[in-house]
């Protein structure tokens, strides 16, 4: 999952960084309403964390451009103000949730996760299947014939990539997207580095190999080897 996080304290938009990539989600930071914006229309997001009170354009407008521009990447309000008005502007500007500063990342974890529920990017139940292999949303725990695969947060973050559309080509700046931030997606290799990665663990010992390259398009989970 890809988040923008609008913070512009540096310290708290560090933290919430480091916090969410530990978790294996792709974060990328902006620090000023216009910066917001502008990260917004130039790369796609899942979910974008907005502060309220931000140098040159405050979240509620930030918010509201967003909106009136049919952008609905769901949106998590952070404000240092616990009051019932707060919220309500914050809801009326169209953001989707609201959390009050200070907060845990756990919390914050949660929330994000419930976000997406409900933007449909996940399914319902917190376990993806296909074939053999199952991965758990809930607990981000993998396995293939009830082995349990050890996965580094990256590791599991593309293979999730994958999971949510079995026998679907991805590209590499596809499932990049999703999976790195900006900086680091442009370096060309860094998916084909992961993919041979997860290629060891999932794949091999076992007759049966799911994870395909398609030359000259990309890869994808499939019982059927590629032509």
């Amino acid at each position: 999952m890809r988040v923008l996080i609008v913070e512009d304290e540096r310290k708290i938009s560090a933290y919430v960084k480091r916090g969410l990539e530990e978790a294996g989600y792709a974060v990328d930071a902006a620090y000023t309403g216009k910066e917001a914006l502008d990260w917004a229309e130039a790369a796609p997001y899942d979910v974008i964390v907005l502060d309220i009170l931000l140098p040159e354009i405050d979240g509620l407008s930030v918010c509201r451009e967003l909106r009136r521009k049919k952008n609905r990447t769901p949106v998590l309000m952070l404000t240092a103000r616990d009051s019932i008005d707060d919220r309500v502007a914050g809801l009326d500007a169209g953001a989707d949730d609201y959390l009050v500063k200070p907060f845990a990342i756990k919390e914050l974890l949660a929330r994000l996760r419930a976000l997406s529920r409900r933007a449909g990017d996940v399914p319902k139940s917190p376990i993806m299947e296909f074939a053999d292999l199952t991965l758990d949303t809930s607990t981000r725990q993998v396995k293939r014939q009830g082995r349990t695969i050890e996965l580094a947060a990256k590791e599991y973050a593309v293979l999730e990539c994958l999971m949510r559309e079995p026998e679907r080509v991805l590209t590499r700046t596809l499932i990049a997207e999703h999976v790195w931030n900006y900086d680091t997606f442009n370096q060309s290799n860094v998916v084909d580095v992961y993919i041979r990665n997860l290629r060891r663990k999932i794949d091999d010992g076992f007759d049966v190999k799911l994870l395909h390259t398609v030359r000259g398009a990309g890869y994808r989970l499939s019982l059927h080897e590629t032509d």
